[in-house]
Protein backbone atom coordinates (compact mmCIF):
# COMPACT_ATOMS: atom_id res chain seq x y z
CA UNK A 1 0.00 0.00 0.00
CA UNK A 2 3.00 2.32 0.77
CA UNK A 3 4.28 1.85 -3.06
CA UNK A 4 2.21 -0.52 -5.10
CA UNK A 5 4.74 0.99 -8.18
CA UNK A 6 5.80 4.23 -6.70
CA UNK A 7 5.44 5.48 -3.10
CA UNK A 8 2.22 6.96 -3.03
CA UNK A 9 1.97 9.66 -1.97
CA UNK A 10 -1.95 10.82 -2.03
CA UNK A 11 -2.40 7.63 -0.23
CA UNK A 12 0.17 8.52 2.82
CA UNK A 13 -1.18 12.09 2.98
CA UNK A 14 -4.88 10.49 3.67
CA UNK A 15 -3.58 8.17 6.05
CA UNK A 16 -2.00 10.13 7.75
CA UNK A 17 -4.80 12.68 8.21
CA UNK A 18 -7.00 9.64 9.14
CA UNK A 19 -4.94 8.92 12.27
CA UNK A 20 -4.40 12.00 13.33
CA UNK A 21 -8.42 12.10 13.46
CA UNK A 22 -8.59 10.00 16.08
CA UNK A 23 -5.27 10.16 18.11
CA UNK A 24 -6.86 11.86 21.13
CA UNK A 25 -9.04 9.29 21.95
CA UNK A 26 -7.01 5.91 20.74
CA UNK A 27 -3.26 4.72 20.58
CA UNK A 28 -2.02 3.50 17.34
CA UNK A 29 0.68 0.74 17.01
CA UNK A 30 1.94 0.04 13.28
CA UNK A 31 3.93 -2.37 12.20
CA UNK A 32 5.04 -1.90 8.65
CA UNK A 33 5.09 -5.00 6.18
CA UNK A 34 7.64 -5.21 3.38
CA UNK A 35 5.87 -5.38 0.66
CA UNK A 36 6.71 -4.33 -2.81
CA UNK A 37 10.42 -3.69 -2.08
CA UNK A 38 10.84 -6.68 -0.18
CA UNK A 39 9.55 -8.71 -3.01
CA UNK A 40 11.56 -7.54 -6.13
CA UNK A 41 14.51 -7.40 -3.87
CA UNK A 42 14.35 -10.80 -2.35
CA UNK A 43 13.54 -11.91 -5.99
CA UNK A 44 16.95 -10.46 -7.01
CA UNK A 45 18.97 -12.29 -4.95
CA UNK A 46 17.31 -15.14 -5.98
CA UNK A 47 17.70 -15.03 -9.78
CA UNK A 48 21.51 -14.28 -8.91
CA UNK A 49 21.97 -17.81 -7.20
CA UNK A 50 21.37 -19.89 -4.07
CA UNK A 51 20.58 -18.15 -0.94
CA UNK A 52 19.76 -18.96 2.55
CA UNK A 53 16.18 -18.58 4.08
CA UNK A 54 18.00 -16.29 6.54
CA UNK A 55 19.21 -14.14 4.26
CA UNK A 56 16.17 -13.52 2.26
CA UNK A 57 14.31 -12.79 5.49
CA UNK A 58 16.90 -9.95 6.50
CA UNK A 59 16.06 -8.44 3.11
CA UNK A 60 12.54 -8.54 3.89
CA UNK A 61 13.07 -6.72 7.72
CA UNK A 62 15.47 -4.35 5.75
CA UNK A 63 12.32 -3.53 4.14
CA UNK A 64 10.18 -3.45 7.10
CA UNK A 65 12.57 -1.11 8.73
CA UNK A 66 12.45 1.60 5.64
CA UNK A 67 9.14 0.95 5.20
CA UNK A 68 8.59 1.75 8.85
CA UNK A 69 11.15 4.53 8.78
CA UNK A 70 8.79 6.61 6.34
CA UNK A 71 5.93 6.22 8.16
CA UNK A 72 7.20 7.36 11.64
CA UNK A 73 8.49 10.57 9.46
CA UNK A 74 5.13 10.80 8.22
CA UNK A 75 3.77 11.52 11.86
CA UNK A 76 6.49 13.64 12.75
CA UNK A 77 6.26 14.86 16.50
CA UNK A 78 3.47 12.66 17.24
CA UNK A 79 4.99 9.56 16.79
CA UNK A 80 7.65 7.37 18.76
CA UNK A 81 11.14 8.86 18.01
CA UNK A 82 13.04 5.56 17.47
CA UNK A 83 11.19 2.41 15.37
CA UNK A 84 10.42 -0.46 17.82
CA UNK A 85 12.47 -3.52 16.76
CA UNK A 86 11.68 -5.63 19.69
CA UNK A 87 8.11 -6.67 20.18
CA UNK A 88 8.84 -8.06 23.42
CA UNK A 89 9.67 -4.42 25.57
CA UNK A 90 6.32 -2.38 25.31
CA UNK A 91 8.29 1.20 24.05
CA UNK A 92 8.77 3.61 27.23
CA UNK A 93 7.95 6.88 25.48
CA UNK A 94 4.66 8.53 25.70
CA UNK A 95 3.12 8.75 22.42
CA UNK A 96 -0.05 8.32 20.85
CA UNK A 97 1.53 6.73 17.59
CA UNK A 98 4.06 3.84 17.64
CA UNK A 99 5.66 2.49 14.65
CA UNK A 100 7.64 -0.81 14.20
CA UNK A 101 9.05 -3.05 11.90
CA UNK A 102 10.80 -6.31 11.47
CA UNK A 103 12.55 -7.71 14.12
CA UNK A 104 14.47 -10.98 13.61
CA UNK A 105 14.50 -14.01 10.60
CA UNK A 106 11.80 -16.75 11.10
CA UNK A 107 9.42 -13.82 12.35
CA UNK A 108 7.21 -11.68 9.55
CA UNK A 109 5.44 -8.88 10.10
CA UNK A 110 2.44 -10.55 10.49
CA UNK A 111 4.14 -12.35 13.32
CA UNK A 112 5.65 -9.00 15.49
CA UNK A 113 2.46 -7.22 15.19
CA UNK A 114 1.01 -9.79 17.15
CA UNK A 115 4.07 -10.38 19.46
CA UNK A 116 3.99 -6.37 20.08
CA UNK A 117 -0.09 -6.55 20.49
CA UNK A 118 0.50 -9.03 23.14
CA UNK A 119 3.17 -7.16 24.86
CA UNK A 120 0.80 -4.23 25.25
CA UNK A 121 -2.24 -5.99 25.88
CA UNK A 122 -4.17 -5.25 22.91
CA UNK A 123 -7.34 -7.65 22.52
CA UNK A 124 -7.43 -6.56 18.50
CA UNK A 125 -5.28 -6.25 15.92
CA UNK A 126 -5.98 -5.58 11.93
CA UNK A 127 -4.14 -6.18 9.47
CA UNK A 128 -4.47 -3.58 6.54
CA UNK A 129 -3.98 -5.38 3.41
CA UNK A 130 -4.77 -5.30 -0.19
CA UNK A 131 -7.92 -7.41 -0.11
CA UNK A 132 -11.43 -6.66 0.72
CA UNK A 133 -11.84 -10.18 2.70
CA UNK A 134 -10.14 -13.74 3.46
CA UNK A 135 -11.42 -15.87 0.53
CA UNK A 136 -11.58 -19.78 0.60
CA UNK A 137 -9.45 -19.78 -2.26
CA UNK A 138 -7.02 -16.90 -4.30
CA UNK A 139 -9.41 -14.71 -5.94
CA UNK A 140 -7.13 -13.93 -8.29
CA UNK A 141 -6.88 -17.73 -10.15
CA UNK A 142 -10.47 -18.91 -8.80
CA UNK A 143 -13.34 -16.52 -10.39
CA UNK A 144 -15.88 -18.95 -7.83
CA UNK A 145 -13.96 -17.36 -4.95
CA UNK A 146 -16.23 -16.91 -1.70
CA UNK A 147 -15.34 -13.96 0.49
CA UNK A 148 -15.49 -14.98 4.33
CA UNK A 149 -16.51 -12.91 6.81
CA UNK A 150 -16.02 -14.66 9.89
CA UNK A 151 -13.81 -17.81 10.30
CA UNK A 152 -11.82 -19.53 13.26
CA UNK A 153 -8.19 -20.20 13.54
CA UNK A 154 -8.28 -23.60 11.98
CA UNK A 155 -10.64 -22.67 9.41
CA UNK A 156 -7.37 -19.92 8.59
CA UNK A 157 -4.64 -22.56 8.90
CA UNK A 158 -6.51 -24.56 6.12
CA UNK A 159 -5.91 -22.10 3.70
CA UNK A 160 -2.11 -20.79 4.80
CA UNK A 161 -0.77 -23.77 5.99
CA UNK A 162 1.32 -24.61 8.78
CA UNK A 163 4.66 -23.00 8.13
CA UNK A 164 6.09 -19.74 7.19
CA UNK A 165 8.37 -19.00 4.15
CA UNK A 166 10.16 -15.73 3.36
CA UNK A 167 8.19 -13.67 0.78
CA UNK A 168 5.14 -15.72 1.44
CA UNK A 169 2.09 -13.95 -0.18
CA UNK A 170 -0.74 -14.90 1.88
CA UNK A 171 -3.84 -13.57 4.15
CA UNK A 172 -2.14 -14.12 7.13
CA UNK A 173 1.25 -15.79 8.59
CA UNK A 174 1.07 -19.09 9.96
CA UNK A 175 3.10 -18.84 13.18
CA UNK A 176 1.12 -15.31 13.50
CA UNK A 177 -2.15 -17.31 13.30
CA UNK A 178 -1.10 -19.86 16.29
CA UNK A 179 0.61 -17.13 18.45
CA UNK A 180 -2.73 -15.12 17.96
CA UNK A 181 -5.14 -18.41 18.83
CA UNK A 182 -2.98 -18.89 21.88
CA UNK A 183 -2.98 -15.31 23.00
CA UNK A 184 -6.39 -14.57 22.93
CA UNK A 185 -6.16 -11.62 20.17
CA UNK A 186 -8.76 -11.31 17.36
CA UNK A 187 -7.38 -10.73 14.05
CA UNK A 188 -9.52 -8.33 11.73
CA UNK A 189 -8.39 -8.47 7.99
CA UNK A 190 -9.47 -4.88 6.08
CA UNK A 191 -8.49 -3.54 2.66
CA UNK A 192 -5.95 -0.71 4.16
CA UNK A 193 -6.25 1.27 0.71
CA UNK A 194 -10.30 2.04 1.27
CA UNK A 195 -9.83 4.47 4.04
CA UNK A 196 -13.16 5.34 4.04
CA UNK A 197 -14.18 1.61 5.44
CA UNK A 198 -11.20 1.65 7.70
CA UNK A 199 -12.53 4.51 9.11
CA UNK A 200 -16.11 2.78 9.59
CA UNK A 201 -14.23 0.72 11.64
CA UNK A 202 -13.01 3.19 13.85
CA UNK A 203 -16.46 4.59 14.12
CA UNK A 204 -17.94 1.53 14.83
CA UNK A 205 -19.92 1.65 12.23
CA UNK A 206 -20.68 -1.60 9.44
CA UNK A 207 -17.66 -2.03 7.19
CA UNK A 208 -15.70 -4.65 4.93
CA UNK A 209 -13.56 -7.28 6.47
CA UNK A 210 -12.77 -10.63 7.89
CA UNK A 211 -12.94 -11.25 11.53
CA UNK A 212 -10.23 -14.37 12.84
CA UNK A 213 -10.50 -15.93 16.03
Amino acid sequence: MIYPEKIDVEFLKAFRALILRYVDENEFYIVTGGGRLAREAQAAVKSAGEISGENLDWLGIAATRVNAELVKALFGEEANAEILYDPSIAPVEKKRIYVGGGSRPGWSSDYVAVSLAKTVGAKTLLNLSNIDYVYDKDPRLNADAKPIEKMSWDDMRAIVGGEWKPGANVPFDPLACGLAERSGITVIVLNGKKLDNLEKYLNGDKHVGTIIG
